[in-house]
């Protein structure tokens, strides 16, 4: 589904990515580790458009997608739920979802209208149910974390980009999020998730990348993967 072939990308002069070469199939989750700093988030951002490739290519459905606008991208149906949620702090928890629906266009694969599109965030989410309304900005970390995947669910993506979904976010309401990922993966939904919780991503990953210095060092199926060789990677 998603095919990353020898990309590159920097910040004005400081190159942070280094020819990554990286495979979401369908229907798959991918997790992405590695310490802080080495890339994991500005492969995101160039996955999704928001900072232009200097070199390689980023391949969704077989079409490259070159110098496509994130909106574009999002058309076509990825998904992305940044570092830090960006949830609007100032509207309605409905606000924010009705903000997943602007644009939607059409459903895919005969989905039907918004009233069922939000029954089927509530599913996974049934919380947010009861905060319809109230502001984005007084929730709980966790329950931003809920309305952020949800408003980008609303958007019936085909791949979905997660950075660091547990980042901050209490025990119980991390086996919530984690329950909602195994239900988007039953629909079908493909994932990348940057984490650097490493229990978390062993369920729900099925293979494994490892970022250093904004290059892949190591890649292969979690059920392979040995805690303390990941582990080097991830201690400063």
């Amino acid at each position: 589904m998603l095919e990353i072939r020898d990309l590159s990308a920097a910040y004005g002069e400081s190159q942070i990515l280094w020819d990554v070469s990286l495979e979401v199939p369908a229907g798959g989750v991918v997790c992405l580790m590695g310490r802080n700093g080495v890339g994991k988030t500005t492969l995101l951002k160039t996955i999704m458009g928001l900072l232009p490739a200097t070199s390689g290519r980023v391949m969704f459905e077989g079409a490259d997608l070159g110098r496509q606008r994130p909106e574009d991208r999002a058309a076509r149906g990825i998904g992305y739920v940044p570092q830090g949620r960006e949830v609007f702090p100032n509207l309605t928890v409905a606000e924010n979802l009705r903000v997943g629906l602007v644009g939607k266009g059409a459903p895919r694969r005969g989905r039907g209208d918004s009233r069922e599109d939000l029954d089927r965030v509530f599913e996974l989410f049934p919380k947010l149910r009861d905060l319809l309304g109230r502001k984005g900005g007084v929730l709980s970390g966790g329950e931003q974390q809920q309305l952020a995947i949800a408003r980008v669910l609303l958007r019936d993506p085909k791949l979905l980009l997660l950075d660091e979904p547990t980042e901050g976010i209490q025990p119980s309401v991390i086996l919530q999020i984690e329950e909602a990922i195994e239900r988007i993966k039953e629909r079908g939904i493909a994932v990348l998730l940057v984490e650097q919780y490493l229990e978390f991503a062993w369920r729900l990953a099925d293979s494994y990348a490892i970022m250093r210095k904004g290059s892949i060092v190591s890649r292969g199926a979690t059920a392979d993967l040995r805690h303390d060789a990941v582990r080097q990677h991830l201690t400063v």
